[in-house]
C-alpha cells in the first residue's frame, strides 16, 4: 500500500512538473531593443515579432532574437592605393537592422548576416575606392573616400535588411619609410615655396624703387624746366633754402676761385 502511495506521489509530481513546463514553455519574451522570428519544427513564420510577451508552442517553438538597436562594427583591413601603396584601414561602421523584415533577412542569410553580407560588401568597396587614390592624396581627402564608402555601402547593401549606414575611417596608415618620404616631399615643397615668396618679394621691393627712382626724376624734370621757364622762380628757391646767414665765400670771376668774404 505504501509503495503505491509513493508511486501516485511521483506520478502526480511529474504530471505537476510536465504542466507548469507547457505552461512555462507557451510563452515567449523578446526583450526591448530586440524583435523576434518564430520557427516550428524548423519551419520560419512569416512574421516578425516585435518586443514583448506572447504565446507560443511549447518544446517545438522557438524564438530566435535579433538586436534592431543601433550596432556598430569596428575592424582594420589593408588596401592598395593607385599607386601600389598599402593603407593600413582602421574604421567604423555603424547601421540598423529593419525591424519589418527580420523573418525574411533569417530565412535568406540567418543570423550571421555581418560575416555573410556586410563584410564581404564592405571589403569590396573598400578596395574599390581606395584603389581609385594616390595614397597622399587619399590622407588629404579622407573626407571625400569616407562619403565615397558610405553611398556604396548604402547601394550594394540590400535595403530591405539594413538602414542608416554610416562609415567612419578612424586612421589611414602606411609604412614608416613610405610616411618619412611624405614628411620629406612636404619639407621640400615648403622651402621651394618660401624661396619663391622671398623671391616675389625681392622683386616687389626692386619694382617699388624703380618706380620710386622715376617719379623722383619725373618731379625733377618738371622742375628744372619750370624753373628754366621762369628765373623768378631760382629767386624764390634761394629765398625758401637760405637759412639767415650771410655766405663767407664767393666764387670769383670766370676763373672758379673761392674768394674768403670778411
Amino acid at each position: 500500500m505504501e509503495t503505491k502511495k509513493i508511486f501516485a506521489y511521483v506520478g502526480i509530481g511529474f504530471v505537476a512538473i510536465v504542466v507548469i513546463c507547457v505552461l512555462f514553455g507557451s510563452f515567449y519574451v523578446v526583450d526591448a531593443g530586440f524583435c523576434g522570428v518564430k520557427k516550428t519544427l524548423g519551419k520560419v513564420e512569416q512574421t516578425t515579432y516585435q518586443s514583448g510577451i506572447g504565446l507560443k508552442a511549447p518544446f517545438f517553438t522557438d524564438i530566435i532574437q535579433f538586436d534592431v538597436r543601433t550596432k556598430k562594427m569596428a575592424d582594420k583591413t589593408s588596401c592598395y592605393t593607385a599607386d601600389m601603396q598599402t593603407a593600413e584601414l582602421d574604421y567604423n561602421l555603424t547601421y540598423n537592422l529593419k525591424s519589418d523584415n527580420i523573418h525574411v533577412l533569417y530565412s535568406t542569410v540567418g543570423t550571421d548576416y555581418e560575416a555573410k553580407k556586410i563584410v564581404p560588401s564592405l571589403n569590396d568597396i573598400l578596395k574599390d575606392v581606395i584603389g581609385k587614390w594616390q595614397a597622399q592624396e587619399l590622407v588629404a581627402n579622407r573626407d571625400s573616400a569616407r562619403l565615397q564608402v558610405t553611398i556604396a555601402l548604402q547601394k550594394k547593401l540590400d535595403s530591405r535588411f539594413f538602414e542608416n549606414i554610416t562609415f567612419q575611417f578612424n586612421n589611414i596608415d602606411y609604412s614608416d619609410n613610405f610616411e618619412k618620404a611624405i614628411e620629406a616631399k612636404v619639407i621640400a615643397e615648403q622651402k621651394a615655396q618660401e624661396s619663391a615668396n622671398k623671391t616675389k618679394q625681392v622683386e616687389q621691393e626692386a619694382k617699388q624703387k624703380v618706380i620710386a627712382a622715376q617719379a623722383e626724376a619725373e618731379a625733377m624734370k618738371i622742375k628744372a624746366e619750370a624753373l628754366a621757364k621762369n628765373p623768378a622762380l631760382i629767386e624764390y628757391e634761394k629765398a625758401l633754402k637760405w637759412d639767415g646767414k650771410m655766405p663767407t665765400t664767393v666764387l670769383g670771376g670766370n676763373t672758379g676761385t673761392l674768394i674768403q668774404l670778411k
